[in-house]
């Protein structure tokens, strides 16, 4: 049901989604699904719904027509491209010269041709000295300065991802962040913000907009979003 209301809630954004994975349940229903979704501020929207999901329903699958709880786990994560441009700032760093040193004979760069930029922001510091330019050591520089700027993000985002892997709660009774409950009466209501409508229909539907607002409006919430 919640795969059906993202889905309709991508058609009424007028975004377009891609279904990149999909894993039926053992029985019935849907065991996990990964939706690749692309629009304008796509993601700054929907990690407003990442958490665990409490559905209350009279099951289709079950013949006595008994009333189930099940959880749904949502997981939102930016879309990251292999070809990380990193931009680097005049401002923020600080180029000095300096006399190549060493061992080197008649190769030894005897001009004060050799490079180190310090990347003020970070205190990144690297140095070239095996070109007689001036001008190639300082690009060759710049490249490892890239480099090393690239992997300290990943290692940032790898934190990031660690600090978000261990504040997941466990699908149970009492994590929820959304309830969804369609019997013995109808009622949805966000659990972080107390936003809330008896309208189950119009949310099926893909109609998640007030829950997202309410989530985004409060600072308290929002700042402390994860990734």
């Amino acid at each position: 049901m919640l795969f059906r209301m993202y889905n309709r809630w991508v058609e009424r954004k007028e975004f377009s989604s891609e279904l990149i994975d999909y894993q039926p349940g053992d029985e019935a229903g849907l065991k996990s699904a990964a939706l690749k979704v692309k629009g304008d501020f796509a993601y700054g929207f929907l990690k407003a719904e990442s958490g665990v999901h409490r559905l209350v329903r009279i099951s289709p699958f079950d013949s006595n027509a008994k009333r189930h709880t099940s959880f749904a786990s949502i997981h939102i994560f930016p879309v990251v491209e292999d070809s990380i441009e990193i931009e680097i700032k005049d401002e923020e760093i600080r180029i000095d010269t300096f006399r190549a040193s060493g061992a080197g004979g008649q190769h030894v760069n005897k001009t004060d041709s050799a490079i180190r930029i310090t990347h003020i922001p970070t205190n990144i510091v690297v140095s070239c000295q095996s070109q007689r330019s001036q001008h190639k050591n300082k690009d060759a520089a710049m490249s490892v300065l890239k480099s090393r700027l690239y992997q300290l993000q990943k290692e940032e985002e790898a934190k990031k991802m660690d600090k978000f892997e261990q504040s997941k709660k466990k699908i149970e009774w009492g994590s929820q962040i959304r309830s969804y409950v369609f019997h013995p009466y109808n009622m949805v209501k966000d659990h972080r913000t107390s936003a809330q409508t008896s309208n189950t229909q119009a949310v099926m539907d893909g109609d998640i907009d007030q829950f997202i607002e309410a989530f985004l409006s409060d600072p308290e919430l929002h700042d402390h979003t994860v990734m």
